[in-house]
């Protein structure tokens, strides 16, 4: 047979990719410019969720030169800022809770089983990759990606820290019927 440089060897020589530990998601990418002296310096941002879908996710923002880089920085960033949040029966959140963080508002309720994930598109993306699988929740404010997204991720650290504070006093995780409202 004849050589074509080795290709056909190269490649069989390549050890199978080990599983992901987590699954990504890139929400949005922008292109962004800033006037220099020079002209324009063009450059690339990606809003990438991170998540096992078992309880665990992470938001960042990847900013570089081409899409591929900023992608690949926005993933390796969310892993850094990966919180574990609390599940109940391994489905949905443990209570209502409503967040103002920016321009965005944002109302997250527990669902009843095989409700599904109701949400809009970058709520519904945290919410899915962190493993919420019952859940009904509301956009009020803003419909700017970025401002959902991070409202949705600081809504997931309160519910945690509310539920540490819960456990250490010897309180259960039962759904109330007042919204926790955090300005």
């Amino acid at each position: 047979m004849y050589n074509n440089g080795g290709k056909q060897d190269r490649n069989k020589e390549r050890a199978p990719r080990a599983p992901q530990e987590f699954d990504e998601k890139v929400i949005r990418i922008s292109r962004v410019t800033k006037k220099t002296k020079g002209g324009n310096n063009m450059s690339f941002t990606a809003l990438v969720v991170v998540g096992d879908r078992k309880g665990r996710v992470g938001v960042a923002l990847g900013k570089a030169k081409d899409v591929m880089n900023a992608i690949k920085k926005g993933v390796r960033r969310g892993k850094k800022t990966v919180i574990t949040i609390p599940l109940v029966d391994n489905r949905t959140i443990p209570h209502e809770l409503m967040v103002k963080l920016g321009a965005a508002k944002l109302i997250l309720k527990p669902a009843p089983a095989g409700t599904g994930v109701i949400a809009g598109g970058s709520v519904r993306a945290v919410l899915e990759l962190a493993g919420i699988k019952d859940v009904v929740s509301k956009i009020l404010g803003t419909n700017n990606k970025m401002s959902n997204v991070t409202a949705t991720f600081e809504a997931l650290k309160i519910m945690k820290k509310t539920v540490a504070v819960k456990n250490a006093l010897g309180q259960t995780n039962s759904t109330k019927k007042q919204p926790t409202i955090i300005r």
